[in-house]
């Protein structure tokens, strides 16, 4: 439905408003480019300039990238993870993976010792989703599957500030995620993650805590190459 006009600065701030929502709510997805200027301003109602500025603002804070000639697309799912993005976008692809198993042994651990019941019936069904997406071929795919799935044990921690932070590096650690891989799926970037859910719902902390900090440095030969490792 079109928004409402009241006078123009506010309305510029409800057009950021419903754009952002559109956003956090998953609706556009990060990677996905966003409707173009006309079809916004036909949904929200209102004025070109508007949607050009709310757009603005929002490619500002880091959500949006506006790319001439392609179109719009979703980089980030709140203003912290779009300054996380930026930040460490060019990281040291090692620093990015002790981060990241840092994080997840210690979210793995909490996981194995507060998850609920349907905590493990998402994480099988995630896991289950990352399997069918390896099978796919799809890299694409299986970065999303994968990204959701590791989210998934950092949320069955309980940790809301832990689950927010790691959210909030979402990005970061897909595009790690995604060189890591590569452009096709083979054999010796498959990584089998089932001990780690089976070590959640067997209430083994430490076991679960191990398994999770190893999948990230177990990177395929020469990963590490451009930091000497």
């Amino acid at each position: 439905m079109p928004l409402s006009h009241p006078r123009r600065s506010a309305l510029s701030e409800q057009v950021i408003a419903a754009l952002r929502t559109q956003i956090t709510s998953g609706e556009w997805p990060v990677g996905s480019r966003i409707p173009t200027e006309p079809e916004l301003v036909e949904q929200l109602g209102v004025a070109r300039n508007t949607v050009r500025e709310a757009v603005r603002a929002l490619a500002h804070n880091g959500l949006l990238d506006i790319r001439q000639g392609s179109g719009t697309y979703v980089v980030a799912t709140s203003e912290l993870a779009g300054v996380m993005h930026r930040r460490f976008a060019g990281a040291d692809p090692r620093h990015i993976a002790e981060l990241r198993a840092t994080l997840e042994s210690s979210a793995a651990k909490l996981a194995a010792e507060r998850r609920t019941d349907k905590d493990l019936k998402q994480l099988d069904a995630l896991l289950l989703r990352r399997e069918q997406a390896w099978e796919s071929g799809d890299a694409e795919a299986f970065v999303a599957a994968d990204t959701t799935f590791h989210l998934a044990v950092v949320a069955a921690s309980h940790n809301d500030v832990m689950t927010a932070m790691y959210a909030d590096l979402g990005e970061v650690l897909r595009d790690w995620l995604r060189e890591d891989v590569g452009g096709q799926l083979t054999p010796e970037t498959y990584m089998d993650h089932s001990r780690l859910v089976d070590a959640i719902r067997a209430g083994a902390a430490d076991t679960a805590a191990v398994e999770a900090a190893a999948y990230p440095l177990l990177c395929r030969p020469g990963r590490f190459t451009a930091s000497g490792g």
